[in-house]
């Protein structure tokens, strides 16, 4: 992962999922953390769990933290 925050997670939308791009490309919506960390899973950081993502400065939560998944 080359830039400084590889992962971008963007603000909620009205049905609480939020866009997620990864060096960016789009990658899917997530509606929590747990989607967050398949997506991070599939670009190939497989031992990641809910919680790295949670902490990891890897991740610009846009909109919100990892707690925020309403509108």
């Amino acid at each position: 992962m080359a830039t400084e925050h590889p992962v971008a997670v963007y603000p909620p939308s009205g049905d609480g999922g939020r866009r997620v791009r990864i060096n960016g490309r789009f990658v899917g919506i997530a509606y929590g953390v747990l989607d967050v960390a398949a997506f991070v899973q599939e670009a190939g950081l497989q031992d990641w769990d809910e919680m790295d993502v949670v902490r990891s400065e890897l991740i610009e939560w846009r909109g919100g933290g990892p707690e925020d998944w309403k509108a």
